[in-house]
């Protein structure tokens, strides 16, 4: 379990690109490969993900104004978003030890500020006490469609999933809060237990989608507490008013540096939390059926730009110190797709769509390469909301959650597919949230299905 969660996660935090492969493993598919249309918004993410292995107690992320270099300046105000993914490995001494997350908040004025809980949820990678929400790193298949069972490899996946369905954990039961001025709120108090694991590690990832009546400081915070007790609310104020930084990792490779790049993780807050798009030719209202195959990356980045030079990666408002310098993979980030397609030509036409994960390049070509042998690293795991995709016999699918488990250079599997006659047009829907412990890119495909 160790090295599924941490060699994955180093993976998409520290790669240069793909792992070496031989020659005769490579396929090479020829096709398009275009910049994916539309853009991030400008709502604002407090992305709390360096240290990922917490190791000490202290202030994980702040952006109160008296915290001096433990925290950041950026005010909160209206709709914004929380991404927190964090991990703790207990020790030969600490084999029942909790360590415990907070997050607090306040106005930065002196009045009161309502705080709302649009939507959002959180688990643990694995449960230690009935009653927590979790998901373990379960070998699942590469595609499976969810039906009245909740599907999810591991807890960024889990996430995902939970805000694409409208599905709130029962740990985020509190949806208001009044901040009173002068002494910060804590909003929130998540464990990540390791009593009884073998080994003694654990994970949990929180993703809030909040609105504030006027603008709030906020802060989030990592503590032992005493006999599977959280610390209670004045030692988390006294905490924070400490000025203790919990100790970042991986440092990354200065921007515009040659030859290999460390991406490091990120601890900061990044401007942009959902990308919206038509996807259409260029100069076209629809998507002619007839350029399939063609592809569009899904959060491309910095080296990884799959030879379209885009780079999809969310700016950094403000960050601290030797963290990542922008938000590397977008964790967290929604992706919310429409093509309109059209059959332009005098037959009809069959296609299929595909989330795949084709090996990691920024070199500009005319295909894509894919590995025959799937034996290399996960590097998507997470689910994918789907509209407008037929079953191979022609019944419709309707809209529907699929999970995903896509490895290293793996064509995807098709998530469905699309049969029009010449002249019919049928608009596709494709909804994901970027999970975390998924390594980028990955991109969304749109193939021809070979008639029998």
């Amino acid at each position: 379990m160790r090295s599924l969660f941490l060699v994955g996660a180093l993976i998409a935090s520290l790669s240069t690109g793909v792992a070496p492969c031989a020659a005769a493993d490579v396929i090479r598919r020829q096709q398009s490969i275009r910049s994916l249309p539309g853009q991030l918004d400008a709502v604002l993410m407090v992305n709390d993900n360096n240290p990922e292995l917490i190791k000490e107690d202290g202030i994980l992320l702040s952006t109160f104004a008296n915290g001096g270099d433990a925290s950041i300046s950026v005010d909160l105000n209206g709709r914004f978003d929380l991404f927190s993914h964090h991990v703790y490995a207990g020790t030969d001494d600490t084999l029942d030890s909790t360590l415990w997350l907070a997050l607090l908040m306040a106005p930065i004025g002196d009045e009161d500020v309502n705080l709302t809980l649009i939507e959002g949820s959180t688990s643990l990678s694995q449960a230690t006490q009935p009653g927590q929400t979790a998901a373990p790193f379960l070998p699942l298949p590469p595609l499976m469609r969810e039906t009245s069972d909740v599907l999810a490899a591991g807890p960024g996946s889990r996430v995902a999933g939970d805000l694409l369905k409208g599905r709130q954990a029962p740990e985020l039961s509190q949806r208001r809060w009044t901040l009173k001025p002068g002494t910060p709120t804590v909003v929130l108090k998540l464990p990540i237990p390791v009593q009884g694991l073998d080994p003694l590690l654990n994970g949990r990832n929180l993703q809030l989608r909040l609105h504030s009546s006027a603008p709030v400081a906020l802060a989030t915070l990592a503590a032992h507490g005493d006999s599977h007790q959280a610390p209670d609310d004045k030692e988390w104020i006294d905490l924070l008013n400490s000025g203790e930084l919990s100790g970042k990792e991986h440092s990354p490779t200065p921007r515009g540096s040659k030859g290999k790049i460390i991406y490091s993780r990120v601890s900061g807050v990044q401007i942009g939390s959902r990308w919206q798009a038509r996807i259409t030719d260029p100069g076209s209202e629809t998507l002619s059926i007839q350029n399939a195959p063609v592809s569009w990356p899904i959060s491309s980045l910095e080296r990884g730009s799959l030879g379209t030079g885009q780079v999809q990666t969310a700016e950094l408002q403000a960050l601290y110190p030797q963290t990542a310098w922008a938000a590397h993979g977008n964790y967290g980030v929604e992706y919310d797709l429409t093509l309109p397609l059209q059959n332009r030509g005098s037959a009809a036409q069959t296609l299929s769509l595909a989330l795949e994960s084709p090996l990691k390049t920024d070199q500009v070509s005319d295909a894509l390469q894919f590995r025959s042998s799937l034996s290399g690293p996960v590097m998507f795991r997470g689910p994918v909301e789907v509209a407008g995709l037929d079953d191979t016999d022609g019944s419709p699918y309707g809209r529907q959650t699929v999970h995903l488990v896509l490895r290293q250079g793996q064509e995807g599997p098709s998530l469905g597919q699309v049969t029009l006659k010449p002249g019919e047009a049928r608009e596709v829907q494709i909804r994901l949230i970027y999970p975390a412990d998924a390594t980028p890119p990955q991109v969304l495909t749109v193939r021809p299905v070979k008639q029998s």
